[in-house]
């Protein structure tokens, strides 16, 4: 494996890891074209992908895409081989198949809330996960495994988040596993975000009545008013000294 290419796969699993919270094991979903590929330039998918990665992974496809090699005839044997050993992902087609290409854009939905790296060298199904943002596209080419890098829709989303205008997948897991938790359902936040009207009532009277002005405490009047002594003034004399007091008999 190339040192520039091992670079370059790692910033891009670096990406989807800190913006659409990818976590090994790594689930990629494969298709009858990609295990033909691979045959053909006698690629080991199960030694050569977890080493290209540099992680876990799991090796997953649908009923779709394994009922669409069956269709194909003998010349796609080998193919169908290599996918009847990866896990079969359970898909909303089991009674009525449909083209792998539809079914692998079903998987994924609008936001691929799973975190599916896709693996396929259809070109339509290419052109469709451009559409849908945080999707990893992995594909062959001169006998190699490539990691395309994140489409401009996937650019566009991360930007927005930055930005404040959506809401990251993983906030999005967090505000529901909390909602979860605390048994709150859409409908009750809803009944709780309508608040209800007051009536309005009749005043209280009391709270009509003029309230009465606190007088200050009334002080006890101080005896200080003492009584007024009258001195009787003893007559005088011309020479100054006092005449003594007439007795009458």
């Amino acid at each position: 494996m190339g040192l520039k290419r091992q670079k370059l796969a790692k910033k891009t699993i670096s990406f989807y890891k800190y913006n659409f919270s990818f976590r090994e094991p790594f689930q990629i979903l494969f298709d009858g074209t990609f295990c033909q590929a691979a045959l053909t330039n006698k690629i080991q998918i199960k030694e050569q992908m977890p080493k290209y990665l540099m992680g876990e992974v799991q090796l997953c496809t649908t009923s779709c895409a394994l009922k669409e090699l069956e269709t194909l005839g003998k010349d796609l044997y080998g193919a169908k081989l290599i996918l009847q050993r990866f896990q079969t992902r359970r898909c909303p087609h089991f009674k009525e198949p449909v083209p792998a290409s539809d079914c692998l854009l079903s998987m994924l939905g609008g936001t691929n809330p799973h975190n599916y790296f896709i693996a396929t060298q259809d070109r339509s199904l290419t052109e469709g996960l451009t559409k849908i943002p945080g999707v990893p596209l992995l594909y062959i080419i001169h006998n190699t495994i490539v990691l395309d890098k994140p489409c401009q829709t996937s650019l566009d989303h991360v930007r927005a988040v930055q930005l404040g205008e959506l809401v990251s997948p993983a906030q999005q897991q967090s505000i529901r596993s909390l909602k979860e938790v605390q048994g709150i359902d859409q409908k009750d936040g809803e009944r709780q975000g309508k608040k209800r009207k007051r009536k309005r009532s009749n005043p209280n009277p009391l709270s009509c009545l003029k309230k009465k002005k606190k007088g200050g405490p009334t002080l006890p009047k101080k005896e200080t008013e003492k009584r007024k002594r009258v001195r009787n003034k003893k007559p005088r004399t011309e020479g100054g000294v006092s005449a003594p007091a007439v007795t009458h008999a």
